[in-house]
């Protein structure tokens, strides 16, 4: 997030799109409705009428895989009607004159054809969020999870720079992760051609650097994406693996082709705090510590680093992560003399400049620091870009849309998108076996329009057969008006009825992310 999350709540307009934020993130969620209590405006924009919609002063429902043509549309109102910021765009962006162009050629009448948004609509929305001072936007994965996924981000920031919407408090682009230390993985180089706080793996300098602390040689080239190492299984280019605490023999899209890749693997070796789906591939299991049995930090996605602190020793033979990793370096002739995660925090304050002045005694009193935190004198940073973007002037990118990978036709005539639900997380491999959640939501169930279902002469709770061109799964039909006509929703976290059964496995060209969101289904009842 470009901001904190606490700033929500003195937004004047939040625009929160691709994020069902009450059952995702509930506690950020309160900092929205805290601004509605306060007389802000809140603009919705979901395919599906997701309840944070009840409270939307403009609610938008835009076909699957549309985000970039009603975004563009809303820019093309905010430039027509003059409400954008001319001095920050003089001042603090570039490309504006091709930018400015590319929407004025764009046809508002594409919006409603093509995302089913009215143009009056939409316009209702520009307004709202163009004519205020201080205006947030939110979005997750709904988002990013699409062949467009990149499209749609820089999308967002060319909005939040043509209103200036930027650089100060209850302003930016809030990015919600999908896990609680995503931001923290990201971060430290859990990426395939970053180091630490975005360190190309590419500048020879960088690599030095690290090279000179970590007495050996790095590799020169980014590594593969997640996807891309099981589509290397197949030639035998990835012949082992070590995962963990990551379950894709459930979350990866196209799960039959994912569970071939596994299975073909020579070795596989998965560290998990359960024998999960993925687990029971395994050649070797080695048992890891949960949140409460380890010390270490989470970074959230506004960038808070906060300490975590153990809360009881772990359980049986289980070990730490850093633990596991250090023993399995040294096993691999690169032994790692590490006596504790505060001494591997201060080597990241060494070696990555965002965390300079990240140290554990820092993180002992308080609610933790913000990143950039470059030295031990300075006191985080909320927001970010005040004078200035990293690269210097933010620039407009030209985007024009790209249709989904795969759309209805005769043979598969739905639209299927996937998501999560309230009760549940993930792939069900930790709150599945908590009995007050299962009983919340002990089953699967596809989300169906009851005039779809009318049509299809299903009722509701009937068995129904979900078809894709990649498989099916059989699953309990809950007929709600929260879905549109010929689109169904089925969240990802049953095993017994795994959604990803049925998505497809292309991705972003640009980040290597699938497109769970968007894939064509067919119904049928099951007697």
């Amino acid at each position: 997030m470009t901001n904190s999350i606490s700033e929500l709540a003195r937004a004047k307009v939040i625009l929160v799109t691709g994020s069902n934020t009450t059952e995702q993130h509930p506690q950020i969620a309160r900092f929205i409705f805290d601004a509605l209590a306060r007389g802000s405006k809140l603009i919705v924009v979901d395919p599906r009428r997701i309840r944070l919609s009840r409270f939307a002063h403009v609610y938008l429902q835009p076909r699957l895989g549309t985000d970039v043509i009603w975004l563009n549309g809303m820019m093309k109102i905010i430039l027509d009607e003059g409400l954008l910021d001319d001095a920050f765009i003089k001042m603090r962006t570039e490309n504006f004159r091709a930018f400015s162009e590319h929407l004025r050629k764009f046809d508002l009448e594409q919006v409603e054809a093509v995302s089913g948004i009215a143009v009056e609509d939409l316009r209702r929305a520009a307004r709202m969020y163009a004519s205020v001072k201080r205006a947030m936007i939110i979005y997750s994965m709904g988002i990013t999870q699409h062949i467009c996924g990149t499209d749609n981000v820089q999308s967002i920031a060319n909005m939040a720079m043509l209103t200036g919407h930027v650089e100060q408090e209850c302003t930016g682009v809030g990015p919600l992760r999908g896990q609680n230390n995503v931001q923290g993985a990201c971060d430290m180089g859990a990426l395939p051609g970053t180091l630490s706080g975005y360190q190309s793996v590419a500048d020879e300098g960088i690599r030095k650097k690290f090279e000179k602390t970590w007495k050996t040689n790095l590799p020169l080239a980014p590594g593969l994406t997640e996807i891309g190492m099981f589509h290397g299984t197949g030639d035998k280019k990835v012949r082992g693996m070590f995962i963990m605490g990551e379950n894709p023999a459930m979350s990866h899209p196209d799960l039959r082709a994912t569970r071939r890749a596994l299975a073909a693997l020579e070795f596989l070796a998965v560290s998990d705090i359960f024998l999960t789906e993925t687990a029971q591939f395994a050649d070797v299991v080695l048992p890891a510590a949960s949140f409460a049995e380890k010390d270490g930090t989470f970074t959230s996605t506004e960038r808070r680093i906060q300490r975590v602190r153990k809360a009881i020793s772990p359980i049986g033979k289980s070990n730490p992560d850093w633990q596991i990793i250090c023993e399995l370096s040294a096993r691999m002739n690169y032994p790692m003399h590490y006596e504790s995660p505060a001494e591997i925090m201060e080597e990241i304050a060494l070696l990555t400049p965002i965390y300079g002045g990240i140290y554990y005694d820092r993180l002992e009193h308080g609610w933790g620091l913000f990143w950039p935190c470059p030295n031990r004198d300075h006191p985080g940073t909320p927001f970010l870009h005040k004078g200035s973007f990293v690269r210097g002037k933010g620039r407009f990118d030209c985007i024009s849309y790209r249709p989904p990978e795969e759309t209805p036709d005769d043979q598969y005539p739905f639209y299927l998108t996937t998501g999560r639900i309230y009760a549940h997380w993930h792939t069900g491999s930790m709150s599945r076996r908590v009995t007050a959640l299962s009983r919340e939501r002990p089953e699967a169930f596809v989300e169906i329009n009851p005039r779809d279902a009318k049509s299809l002469g299903v009722a509701n709770r009937d068995t129904v057969r979900v078809t894709s061109r990649r498989g099916e799964i059989t699953l309990k039909a809950r007929l709600t008006d929260d879905v549109p006509e010929k689109t169904v929703f089925i969240p990802f976290h049953f095993a017994e009825a795994p959604a990803n059964i049925l998505t497809h496995d292309k991705c972003d060209p640009g980040v290597g992310i699938p497109e769970f969101k968007v894939c064509a289904v067919r119904l049928e009842g099951v007697e």
